[in-house]
Parts: structure tokens; sequence; C-alpha cells
């Protein structure tokens, strides 16, 4: 993809919507009524995002795609998603562990791009921030209340941990794409983004009495297409209607 804001725009849209359709797979199976609610609310904040992003996305792109294009008619290595927010919800500490460690990225990350020199991204990510505050602190509350629980919630989050962390790199390492943007003032250059994630992993992984896990073993390649397995078996449910009855409208 030869034009860097909208491959960017598209990384940041796709984490947001496939993120939300792992979210919107819990709707029904949480472990009460108020927390079905509230991650109903993460996965339709997470949308709302995606919605702005693939509107903008489509503009650039000056094809004529609307959101819905964007969102239902690419294949999987047209996607453009962190490989950590396609992971399998597992059980909740697996959720809850994907979530803090995609939460703790995505606010910096918002945060700074509420001063990009694109007035769109900026504004888009003025929302954001404010959900994406919520978002943190949500998911901080359960990895604390898990790991610093039982013995079986600590056991069950510390493997939630165990098996989320090495997909975390990719949230970090940039290429062409960030450092034309970031020269202009328009994108993060993501690196940047590290130690403020690594400061509230810390401070959390404490709290919860966690071990930080150590995997050298990271695996990456979602924001170049290149996805897991998880992917295509997102995208069929995700798409189906759309593509079973193209054009149609509600």
């Amino acid at each position: 993809m030869s034009d860097p804001l909208l491959t960017y725009l598209l990384r940041l849209g796709d984490d947001s919507l496939i993120l939300a359709q792992r979210l919107g797979e819990l709707v029904s199976h949480q472990p009460d009524l108020e927390e079905d609610i509230a991650v109903a609310n993460l996965a339709l904040d997470l949308i709302g995002q995606a919605r702005a992003l693939y509107a903008y996305a489509g503009e650039v792109e000056g094809r004529g795609r609307t959101e819905d294009d964007l969102a239902f008619l690419r294949d999987e290595r047209e996607f453009f998603n962190a490989v950590l927010c396609e992971q399998p919800n597992g059980d909740f500490g697996q959720t809850m562990a994907r979530q803090l460690l995609f939460d703790a990225y995505r606010l910096p990350l918002m945060d700074a791009l509420t001063a990009s020199a694109d007035e769109t991204i900026s504004g888009v990510a003025g929302k954001a921030v404010k959900e994406c505050r919520y978002h943190l602190q949500h998911s901080i509350t359960w990895v604390v209340r898990l790991g610093d629980g039982t013995e079986e919630s600590h056991r069950r989050m510390q493997a939630g941990l165990d098996a989320m962390w090495r997909f975390t790199d990719e949230l970090f390492t940039g290429d062409e794409v960030e450092a034309t943007l970031a020269a202009s003032g328009i994108a993060v250059d993501p690196s940047s983004l590290r130690d403020p994630w690594e400061a509230t992993i810390k401070e959390v992984l404490a709290r919860a009495t966690l071990e930080r896990p150590v995997d050298p073993r990271q695996r990456g390649g979602g924001r170049q297409g290149m996805h897991s397995e998880h992917l295509g078996h997102i995208l069929p449910e995700m798409q189906f209607l759309q593509r079973a009855y193209p054009g149609q409208s509600w």
C-alpha cells in the first residue's frame, strides 16, 4: 500500500474493529450482568473509533469505499491490526491480560495523537482518549483483582499474561509508514510508547502479585497483513451478512 496515511489509518482502525469483535463474542457470557454491560460498552467504543478512522481512510483513498466496505469487504491479508488484537478470549484471565496489554498501549498512543498535525486524526484521538482511560482502568481493576485474589484466580491470570505477552513487541515496532508520518507530525513513533507502557505494566503487575513473563519468541507481522490463524476465523463471522447480501441496507 503506497499511501502511508491510508495505511496508518487502517492500522489504527483495524486494531479497534478486530478487538471489538473479540469483545462482542463475550456479550452474555460474562461473570455478572454489570461486567456484561461493561464489555459491551468497551466494544461499542472501539467500533465508534473504527468507524471514524475508516470514514477518513475512505476519503484519503479516494476510491469511494465506505467504512462498511473497509470493514466487511477486505480479505485477511488486507487487514493491518496487531496480532494481539485477534487472539482468542480464552478464559477471563486471558481476556483481561489481552485487554491490559492493549489498553496500556492504546491510551498513550491516543493521548499523543491529540497533538497530531492532521486535524481529523487529532479530533478522533481527542474523543478516543477519554474512552481509553476508562478501558485501561477497567482492565487494571480486573487484573489486580484476579492476580491478588485466590490461588486459582492468580494461576489463571498469570497463565493469561504468559500467553499474551509474546504479541506485545509488535505494538512498539515501527516501519517506514510511522517514520514518514511521524516526521511530519501526523503519527506517533511507536517506540516512544514503550516507556509509558512499561511503567503502567510494572505498576499493575506489582499490585496484582504477578510475574513479568519472559518469552523471547515474539510474534508479529500483523501490521504487514501477516496474521495468526485466528483472524481467518473472525472475518467470516464478522463479514458474512455483507458478503452474502452485498449492497443491502437496513
